[in-house]
């Protein structure tokens, strides 16, 4: 379990390093989305093969596009972020998404959150402003786009616990590829740079990659409980760091560090007290 996340994780910091890179020949955020979701048709169409064609019926239609609307808006997000922020900055403040998912379970999905969970996620906010620094020169406007995207995940999140009670993994995963990919094509029209030739195989790989670490992600869980396995997402700050020092010459300040250990420490904790709680 605990490898298969390594895996995946690595898998999903890939994506975000190719799309930086892309970015840097003006590939639209939108562009990026159709391209990751069309060629992530790719791992799900195995994984169809494997499960069965019964796997992806639904009773529920509504509620899976709803939950591609919510997955394409956050990723388009995440990948404009990207174009225009620090890597590792970016990865550190999306790690709020789980906060976001605590604190939002109690209004919608009428669970119960104790004062220690309570106390972990201003914890992990405090984490955010830390790396966020507003008042001062260090602020930027663009992280706003980070928020808005773990927020909407968040969304997606508590929308997937609700659905999975009737709906097979195979079936979420299905619908909300093919959702995200039609959602993205009116948008195209407003912004399209034709694919060069020595890009394409790099946007064939972000679908690809994308896709399978999704996958992973779902075997990890399966194989090990989630207090184990979840610790080590927060891998991704790593690959992040060290692709944006190396590629980018990045280098992300003292801040950004101590709000990321935060985050990272808060997330952490509410996993085990949720576990525990289950």
């Amino acid at each position: 379990g605990i490898l298969t996340m390594v895996l995946a994780v690595f898998l999903f910091s890939s994506c975000d390093i190719i799309a930086k890179w892309l970015g840097q020949y003006a590939y639209p955020p939108a562009e990026l989305v159709f391209f990751r979701y069309l060629f992530g048709i790719i791992p799900v169409t195995l994984l169809i093969w494997k499960t069965g064609i019964n796997s992806i019926k639904t009773k529920r239609p509504g509620l899976h596009s709803l939950r591609a609307i919510l997955i394409a808006s956050a990723l388009g997000l995440l990948f404009w972020s990207i174009q225009l922020m620090p890597l590792a900055e970016v990865v550190a403040i999306a790690f709020v998404a789980p906060l976001f998912v605590t604190a939002l379970s109690v209004p919608l999905l009428k669970e119960i959150v104790g004062i220690r969970r309570w106390c972990a996620v201003i914890v992990g906010f405090i984490g955010a402003l830390i790396i966020l620094q507003p008042g001062t020169d260090a602020f930027r406007v663009e992280a706003f786009l980070v928020i808005a995207s773990a927020l909407i995940f968040s969304f997606a999140m508590i929308l997937t616990r609700h659905m999975s009670s009737t709906e097979t993994t195979t079936a979420i995963f299905t619908y909300t590829t093919l959702g995200a990919c039609l959602l993205a094509i009116p948008f195209l029209e407003l912004d399209w740079r034709v694919p060069d030739t020595n890009h394409l195989w790099l946007l064939v790989l972000l679908g690809i990659l994308g896709g399978s670490a999704a996958i992973l992600i779902i075997i990890s869980y399966r194989s090990a409980p989630a207090a184990i396995v979840s610790p080590f997402e927060y891998t991704g700050l790593i690959w992040s760091a060290s692709a944006g020092w190396i590629v980018w010459s990045e280098k992300p300040g003292p801040m950004v560090w101590l709000g990321a250990l935060i985050i990272i420490t808060s997330s952490i904790y509410i996993t085990r007290r949720e576990t525990r709680t289950v």
